[in-house]
This record gives C-alpha cells, structure tokens and sequence, in this order.
C-alpha cells in the first residue's frame, strides 16, 4: 500500500466524497452521510453502539471503473432504506456514508482512513477493483472494521486470508477469478481456439486472472504463445501501440484480455484502427462488462461496432433473492439493476444481518456472525428483514441472496456462477448463456 501522508489523504477524500454527490441516487431515509469535510466529525461519527449501526461504501463513482460503480452504488442505499424501514438494526436506523474512491488506490486507502477513523463506521461495502481493495484492507483490517466486497476477484485476497493477514475482517460476495477464469478457459476451449495470448491490466486483478487463466488453459491441452512474455499494461498510460501490437502478433485464434472499461476500450480501438484485430476473436472478463463500453471502443468507417462480435464472461447473479430484488429496483428506481448490484445488495445485507446476529454495532462483531448468518445451519430466509426478525427472536439464520447463495468461507470466500455475453451488431452487450466452472 503506498504511504499516505495525512493532508494528501484528507485532500483525497475531500475531492472523493464531493464528486460522489452527483453520482449516487439517496432517499431521505436512508441515513446517507457525503460528507464533504473529513475533518468534521457529527454525533452519529462515534464507535458508540447506542447511536445505530454505521456503515460506509467505498465504490467508484470516478475513474476506469465508473461504468460499473455507478451501476452498483445504488444498491446499498436501496438496503439501507429496506432495513429501516422494518425497525433498523438492534433497534436503531442503520446511517451510510458514502465514499468515492476514483478507482485509484491511494484515494481508496485515505477513504477507508476517514471511513474507519472518522466516520468509525463498522462495516464497509468495498471495493470493487481488487488493487484498491488490496490498499484499502490495510486500514481497514488494524481499525477492525469489516470490509465486504462486492467485486473484488483476485486470488491474493485468499492467498492472504489463508496466511491470517486479514483476521477475519475481510470477505466478498463476487467469486474469486481462479473460478472466472476457469470458466473464460473452459469457453475459449469448447470454442475451438488452441492458440491464445492474453494482454493484462498490470495490477492485482489482471495479473491475478492472468496466472489462473493459463493454468486453467494449459491443462485443457491449449497453448498461451506470450506466455513468457505477458503484455501488462500501466492504466495510467496514454497510448497503447506497443501494448496492442505485442497482444496480437503470432495470430492467436484469440485474445484474452483482462481490461478495464476507460483503458481498455483505448488500447482495444488501438488494435482495431491499426488493423491487428483481423481473424482475432476477443474474449473479455466483468471489469469492461458495461453498456457504455462498445460505444467507448468506437465504430469504424462503416459505421459498425468495432467490437461486435466479442465475447465475454462475468459473475453472474441467480440467488432465490434476485426476483424480489428486481422487482424493488424497479419500483424504487427503474429498469433492471446492473452488473454486481446484486452482488452489492448482498454484502450490505450480510453487513446488517452479522450485526443484528452480535447484537452490536461493532466490525468485531460482524466479523464473529458474519459467516454465521450466511451457512447452514439456520432457517433459509431471502428477505432482509425477515431475517433480522428472526435474529431479533434468538433464531439461526441461512441468508440466501440476490447474486447466489454466498455462503462465506474461512477465506471470506463463495462460489457463483458466469454469465457468458457478446457484443451485438448494434452495440449491445446480452447475456448468451451461463457456464458454471468444473473443477480440473
């Protein structure tokens, strides 16, 4: 995690949260807190457990990542409004603040730094870049504060949970991409290509999913031909020919490219205009799986969808919660939720119901019932506020979500499903099909 010195941090936040208020949809009654001065402190900012829970998110609204943040960061109002509106938890309203982490890791370390010390919240709801995740865990795991992700894939996140690094205080309700890209392998596979390269974003998630991809891929008897010189590139470049030229020589019957949105549409047009793309099938991941991206990309001189055509997988969402989920979003916000709002909805209610199980307001608490509250034994419930009713009784619960059943492992782990969608000729991203990942 990079050093953060006190007025940077604080000068951070204060643009984070500022920029958040145009970004997420608040009802009055959810308690919500942007707070615009991190060094403002108000009666709800205290560890006192008679004041309510509080809970934060820390998701970006700005950034390479805004295009699936923004769809996201809707959810955990949503919960929060839920929750209070059937008595709270442990007979208070549940109050959120609201952070803004640019996709950035340093933004991301100063917002847990004001979440955790400021706000004293108990929980938080993030991140969803596995790199800003990774900063901001370091602070949330000494102020033990119970961080929930709900898109963070890499698998350093259970490498280090399996040393002890995050002492229980870490967990995420999207799979890690061992199981991703598992199912990206096992696609490329039944698709006929043997010959693939791979070009990455160089960070947590992209190298990560790289290293899984081709162990998977291997094993299935294909062949990464820059295996041994992977293509990494600096999401904070400004061009991308090198990059683009290296993923696509030795015609690949694919790329594999591990990308997010605002980069990743750069580098991909790169390829396109310069014409490397020729009898090349793209195979994308969840990080550029939102509808702006093949606008993004572009068209080409016919008018066409550069990147119609493409295929791509992404968690998917079939929990027994995901029907009445929907059916809220449409009644409180309309149309359909997007990518990992589900996922999202989920970590906010495990949040809620851990504390309601402690009968405390404390990240330690949480992070003692957290996987309590979403395994067996316990009366399945996929309502939030039936299960905090039962808690509320003394009962055991199993909460059976929107995005899956995320039953929480040691690790902080679950285990879900993909969607498998392709680019449409108009420009549409839709779902095709849903491939489940067989162990090898």
């Amino acid at each position: 995690m990079p050093k953060i010195y006190p007025a940077l941090g604080l000068s951070l936040v204060t643009l984070a949260t500022s920029l958040l208020l145009g970004a997420c949809d608040n009802a009055n009654n959810t308690n919500t807190t942007t707070d615009t001065n991190p060094g403002n402190t108000t009666a709800g900012n205290t560890t006192d457990s008679s004041q309510g829970l509080k809970i934060g998110y820390l998701l970006p609204a700005t950034g390479d990542l805004a295009s699936i943040g923004q769809q996201m960061s809707g959810s955990v109002p949503l919960l929060v409004e839920t929750v209070n509106a059937c008595e709270g938890v442990n007979g208070k309203p549940v109050n959120l603040v609201a952070v803004d982490d640019q996709t950035d890791p340093r933004a991301g370390a100063a917002g847990m730094t004001k979440l955790a010390t400021l706000d004293k919240v108990a929980g938080v709801v993030g991140s969803f870049a596995s790199s800003v995740s990774t900063a901001a865990v370091s602070v949330a795991v000494p102020n033990q504060v119970m961080m929930v992700s709900p898109g963070s894939t890499s698998p350093v996140f259970t490498e280090k949970a399996q040393k002890g690094d995050f002492k229980g205080f870490w967990a995420r309700t999207a799979p890690p991409d061992t199981y991703q890209a598992l199912a990206l392998a096992q696609l490329a596979n039944q698709k006929g290509f043997k010959r693939v390269s791979t070009v990455v974003i160089n960070n947590d998630y992209g190298v990560g999913f790289e290293k899984a991809f081709i162990e998977a891929f291997e094993k299935l008897g294909g062949t990464v031909i820059n295996k041994d010189q992977p293509v990494r590139y600096d999401p904070k470049a400004q061009t991308f020919d090198t990059e683009a030229a290296a993923a696509f020589a030795g015609k690949p019957d694919a790329v594999i490219a591990v990308l997010y949105a605002e980069t990743g549409s750069l580098l991909l047009k790169t390829a396109y205009e310069r014409g490397l793309t020729e009898g090349v099938q793209i195979l994308l991941t969840d990080g550029v799986k939102a509808p702006t991206f093949p606008e993004q990309v572009g068209k080409g001189a016919d008018g066409k969808y550069l990147l119609a055509g493409a295929l791509g997988t992404v968690p998917g969402s079939d929990g027994k919660a995901l029907a009445d989920f929907n059916k809220l979003w449409q009644e409180k916000k309309g149309g359909s939720p997007g990518e990992y709002a589900p996922q999202a909805w989920d970590a906010a209610a495990l949040l809620v119901l851990s504390a309601q199980a402690a009968r405390e307001n404390t990240g330690v608490g949480i992070s003692n019932k957290i996987r309590e509250v979403s395994n067996e034994p316990g009366t399945e419930v996929t309502d939030v506020c039936e299960g905090l009713k039962l808690l509320r009784e003394g009962q055991d619960i199993n909460y059976q979500g929107a995005s899956g059943n995320v039953d929480v492992d040691a690790n902080g782990d679950v285990v879900g499903v993909y969607d498998v969608w392709d680019v449409a000729a108009d420009g549409k991203i839709q779902v095709i099909d849903k491939v489940s990942p067989q162990p090898q």
